[in-house]
């Protein structure tokens, strides 16, 4: 049978629902995993066992009760969660990966953040990433190196190297990473796991920067689309975020015939695009069009 550290965000809830199973016994059986494979794999970051308890304790509660916490119609009440290091939690410092930043503790919870504690997550701890997300690595001169829990020898992929180590060494089942140029989908293409890069602005985040979007980093692509139903609501932090849609983010199989799909073939900044990309990519969408 298979361990609660093991289990989707969807089995836990209907565990909950069902009493089968309590927060409180899914985030030991979360943290005894990661103090097994922790010293191997350095994932975390403020890793606070303590306070992820006292937030089980409480959610154990709700769900006696027959009230479980939800945003926006989605409740992740209880389900262990991690979130990466430059997605600033209050009380907790934001280092960026590297050394040279000065650890002064975030004042406030960023909206990726707020939202989760909203819907109830049990929050463990942050996770790694590189210097100042500028590597494809789990390589930090704050951070201990990152490793791949397929393989200990090889890279886990960045700049969302803790998330995506974490997601695939059973951390709990929710993980939040960012993206601009890959951080999110190259971490999960190495380490075997289900992402989303959102369009820019579908999931706000604080402070607001052209490219960067947070996206949810999973096990189980169910799992990434509940995290959508509430990283997705709004935020009036985030002034490039986009105008808010209420998808049924658990029933997304539509028919897709007749929608038009834009594609961007150049930022507008930046590098200019190399023409060999360009080529693979207007291939693909040729196939998508088909």
């Amino acid at each position: 049978m298979s361990q609660p550290h093991e289990l989707s965000a969807q089995e836990l809830l209907a565990a909950y629902r069902n009493k089968t199973l309590s927060p409180v016994e899914a985030t030991r059986s979360v943290l005894d995993h990661i103090a097994r494979w922790e010293p191997h794999i350095h994932a975390t970051y403020a890793l606070d066992p303590d306070q992820a308890l006292t937030q089980a304790r409480a959610s154990e509660a709700r769900w006696m009760k027959g009230e479980p916490q939800a945003c926006g119609g989605y409740s992740l009440d209880g389900v262990p969660a991690t979130i990466k290091e430059n997605i600033a939690t209050r009380g907790v410092p934001v280092p960026l990966g590297t050394a040279a930043t000065d650890l002064t503790p975030a004042a406030a919870d960023a909206p990726p953040a707020a939202r989760m504690r909203e819907a109830g997550a049990v929050v463990l701890g942050k996770t790694t990433m590189p210097d100042y997300g500028m590597l494809s690595s789990g390589l930090s001169s704050f951070h201990a190196l990152t490793r791949n829990p397929w393989d200990l020898s090889k890279n886990p992929g960045g700049s969302s190297a803790g998330a995506g180590a974490a997601a695939a060494a059973g951390y709990g089942p929710l993980h939040i990473g960012t993206d601009i140029g890959g951080s999110v989908r190259l971490p999960a293409a190495w380490c075997g796991i289900a992402t989303l890069k959102p369009s820019l602005g579908r999931i706000p985040i604080d402070p607001p920067f052209m490219g960067r979007c947070a996206g949810p980093m999973t096990r189980d692509i169910t799992d990434a689309a509940l995290m959508m139903g509430v990283l997705s609501q709004p935020d009036a932090r985030d002034h490039m975020s986009l105008p808010f849609q209420d998808f049924d983010w658990l029933n997304l199989d539509i028919d897709v015939r007749g929608l038009r799909i834009g594609l961007q073939l150049e930022a507008g900044c930046g590098l200019p695009l190399d023409p060999e990309i360009r080529a693979a990519v207007e291939a693909a969408a040729r196939l998508f069009e088909s």
